[in-house]
């Protein structure tokens, strides 16, 4: 005899989120980014300023850091079916993310360093021509910065979700903004340095965004490590848990909630109760808690301790 139908008892597994829009709005940032990366290195080469020559070697890294986002997308879509990954490909953006923001220290690091060098060894600048390449190279930054945007905006009415919960997204946004940051800088030391003569101002402030570029580095590092690591998301959820299964009669023995995607939470819990339901009763009972999309549940009995022998010591 064929056993029934068991599809009402399964899961699904693929907790990708399909952001088509942020995807190609990533490969016309990248291009946009390779064009004014050729143009800040030979602009700072022939008009000897270092401002320009930083942020063109600050714009490849960041072309090899969106490079890796828009592969992280291809390879999350096209592997979100593939049963291998026992909870989809959720987490592949997640890793994108955290592998930029370490991308992200190590270009704060350089400029740091950049800086520092400019200033021991400053060097005559065309200025009119360094500040028209700079300008130019900050209307690029800011028109990338509002596609990235514009890519999240959309993922974010169709799911529901801010641009802010894709890691790989995020990522890319950011490395766009810290590009946007050098250029600033860069036209601010040149122009000060044009008509006041404050060359050290240039890598001082080079000093200044490499800072605040580490704190944006760290602080994406910390979000994407905390889901890539498992660890517990925000205990109200298991709050929310307890209070939705916890009763006179029933107590939650094991619980464990971590992320599978920036959207989607599991759980795995384990209930002990003198009047035990089935386990569809106490999934319904948590259908109303957000992003809880996939959970193991296991029931035992109170009176079940009384048939286990106590172990020995």
């Amino acid at each position: 005899m064929n056993p029934p139908p068991i599809d009402h008892w399964q899961h699904d597994h693929s907790f990708h989120h399909d952001n088509r829009q942020a995807e190609r709005n990533t490969h016309r940032v990248i291009l946009l980014t390779l064009v004014m990366m050729v143009i800040e290195i030979l602009g700072g080469w022939l008009f000897g300023s270092m401002a320009l020559l930083a942020d063109g070697w600050h714009m490849g890294t960041h072309v090899f850091a969106l490079g890796i986002t828009a592969a992280a997308y291809i390879y999350s879509r096209r592997h979100a079916a593939d049963t291998s990954y026992s909870y989809g490909t959720g987490k592949v953006g997640v890793l994108s993310g955290y592998t930029s923001a370490i991308l992200l220290a190590g270009v704060a690091a350089l400029m740091i360093g950049e800086s520092i060098d400019r200033l021991l060894h400053p060097n005559a600048i065309h200025f009119n021509e360094a500040l028209l390449v700079a300008v130019i190279g900050l209307i690029v930054n800011l028109a990338s910065a509002a596609m990235l945007h514009a890519g999240g905006e959309d993922h974010g009415h169709h799911h529901g979700h801010s641009h802010h919960h894709d890691h790989n997204l995020k990522a890319a946004y950011l490395h766009v903004i810290a590009d946007a940051l050098t250029s600033v800088t860069a036209i601010v030391a040149l122009l000060c340095g044009k008509y006041f003569g404050w060359m050290w101002l240039d890598p001082a402030m080079g000093i200044v965004g490499a800072v605040i570029i580490g704190i944006w580095a760290w602080g994406l590092m910390k979000d994407t490590s905390s889901i890539l690591l498992d660890r517990q998301p925000d205990a109200t959820i298991n709050q929310q848990i307890r209070e939705a299964l916890e009763s006179d009669h029933t107590k939650i023995a094991d619980l464990h909630v971590r992320h599978i995607s920036p959207h989607a939470l599991a759980a795995e819990i384990s209930l002990v109760s003198y009047e035990p339901f089935t386990t569809r009763v106490y999934k319904e009972q948590l259908n109303a808690i957000k992003n809880l999309q996939h959970t193991t549940i296991e029931v035992h009995h109170f009176n079940d301790i009384t048939s286990v022998s106590p172990s020995s010591p």
